[in-house]
């Protein structure tokens, strides 16, 4: 069944989603690689196909596919990645999984040891963006770029 596209029945919508999606790409506190690490790993928990199939064209410019492959199980393959980057991915996954979670005194503990604070804020409103991108993408079913 198609459904609608919910950015042109409600533009304004979209131009507050986009505002927030603006501030995370315009941080000057996060590597766009790492921006783009946490977008997909919380695209791929909410499963949202759009937005693991962007973040992944995204992130194939500068990292190994071996590497993007390895995402959803980064914290079995810690050598692959950087002490800030499992901090991010840790964090990513207490937040998106919020309601299981309640973001813990343990891992918000471990983030703020890798993150200064204006950066710990800026990743933590990234999470919170592509979350709220996955939850109008998956449900409206946007469209991927991939090919049989």
């Amino acid at each position: 069944m198609a459904r609608l596209t919910w950015y042109e029945v409600a533009p304004d919508s979209a131009k507050a989603v986009g505002g927030l999606y603006h501030y995370v790409a315009k941080s000057t506190n996060l590597p766009e690689e790492l921006i783009h690490l946490v977008f997909l790993r919380a695209s791929q928990i909410n499963g949202c196909a759009h937005c693991i199939d962007k973040h992944s064209r995204d992130l194939r410019s500068t990292m190994s596919p071996d590497k993007i492959t390895l995402v959803p199980v980064w914290d079995e393959v810690p050598h692959l990645f950087s002490d800030q980057e499992r901090a991010a991915l840790a964090w990513t996954e207490e937040v998106t999984r919020l309601s299981e979670t309640h973001a813990s005194d343990e891992a918000y503990a471990a983030v703020s040891a890798v993150f200064e604070p204006k950066a710990l804020v800026d990743l933590t409103v990234a999470i919170a963006t592509i979350n709220a991108v996955n939850r109008l993408g998956a449900p409206f079913r946007l469209p991927v770029s991939a090919k049989a």
